[in-house]
């Protein structure tokens, strides 16, 4: 959902505003935003009521002008409002941030279809799975254990990706794949329409969680742990998928978990928005030669609509373990020996 920014309250009333911040008032104390609306529309217009933050219990009233927000802010300040289940309500003026202060300073123009961005070897299918189906697979792997990282959760099927040394055992492994992404992998063939040469005999699974504001740092997956196809479901919240090829080699892995890129000949960016259920599919070029990036933020630019990433993210990242080296056609971003 897009929503407006607001700054912080600084204290006082001194300074005028047509938004008012209010506290111990919002969904998590019994209030829904319709009724708040309703009682504060006695003191004027209000174009609109969100959530100041994530807490559910604190609200932006915001007025058509000044003089409404004055008059709502003398009428309840402190005050007990009986069309409110009589909660007493704490309100403060709040001032819109200009967009330049909200939205990253390091975004790139984010592509709604994978077409548009123009790397060849990645598809993106929206609705890849229904609501219901990902209400299942979401209970399915909280009924399970997780591995807490630094920043974010995991669970590994089929073998386990070990991140020290960014690959995989193949001696060690876990089992088949649960059953409970039966109805992921049964849909996966789909992607054989868009690209022949998807491999769609997928053996190895991680499932991460990623809290708001938690990314994933730029990497190319490991050339020697994978073949060619690695499909990514995204679930529960959605977020930004940075791309990145560098023309120096060194740039990309001599320093592969480095978080700066500018728009030099050196590094071209591109992006793509992962609503919930969608389906990526990285093959080829896209896989092989490109880094892929969650960029660390809470909020960000798409379409010139703001998007606020929602509490997790999960993400269940489909691959299929290489048993050879890899005999891909980007030796320069190969770590298999020729």
């Amino acid at each position: 959902m897009g929503l407006p920014k607001f700054t912080r309250p600084k204290g006082g009333h001194e300074e005028l505003s047509s938004n008012l911040y209010v506290a111990n008032c919002g969904p998590a104390v019994g209030l829904t935003l319709d009724s708040i609306e309703s009682a504060f529309s006695l003191y004027g217009t209000v174009k609109g009521v969100y959530p100041a933050d994530e807490s559910g219990c604190r609200v932006i009233v915001s007025y058509d002008d000044e003089s409404s927000a004055q008059t709502a802010l003398k009428a309840l300040d402190r005050k007990t409002c009986s069309d409110l289940g009589g909660r007493s309500l704490h309100i403060r003026y709040s001032v819109q941030r200009p967009l330049s202060q909200v939205v990253p300073t390091d975004s790139v123009q984010v592509s709604l279809e994978a077409s548009e961005m123009n790397i060849p070897g990645v598809y993106l299918i929206h609705d890849f799975i229904s609501a219901q189906e990902e209400e299942q697979l979401l209970a399915a792997v909280d009924a399970r254990p997780w591995h807490n990282l630094a920043k974010r959760r995991v669970q590994h099927y089929g073998y386990e990706f070990c991140y020290n040394i960014r690959n995989v055992d193949t001696q060690q492994r876990l089992g088949e794949l649960p059953s409970f992404v039966a109805c992921v992998l049964d849909k996966v063939p789909v992607f054989q329409k868009l690209d022949e040469a998807a491999d769609v005999s997928l053996d190895q699974l991680t499932v991460n969680e990623y809290p708001s504001g938690v990314g994933l740092s730029p990497h190319i997956d490991t050339h020697s742990a994978f073949e060619g196809s690695i499909y990514s479901l995204s679930l529960s919240g959605p977020c930004i998928m940075e791309f990145r090829r560098y023309s120096n080699t060194n740039a990309c892995f001599g320093d592969r978990d480095a978080e700066s890129c500018d728009n030099s000949s050196n590094c071209i960016r591109k992006a793509i928005y992962l609503p919930p259920r969608s389906m990526l599919l990285l093959s080829g070029e896209g896989r092989y030669a490109w880094q892929h990036y969650i960029p660390h933020h809470k909020i960000d630019m798409v379409k010139d609509t703001i998007i606020r990433r929602g509490s997790r993210r999960v993400s269940f990242t489909f691959r299929k373990v290489r048993k050879g080296p890899c005999q891909c056609d980007y030796p320069q971003f190969c770590d298999s020996p020729r």
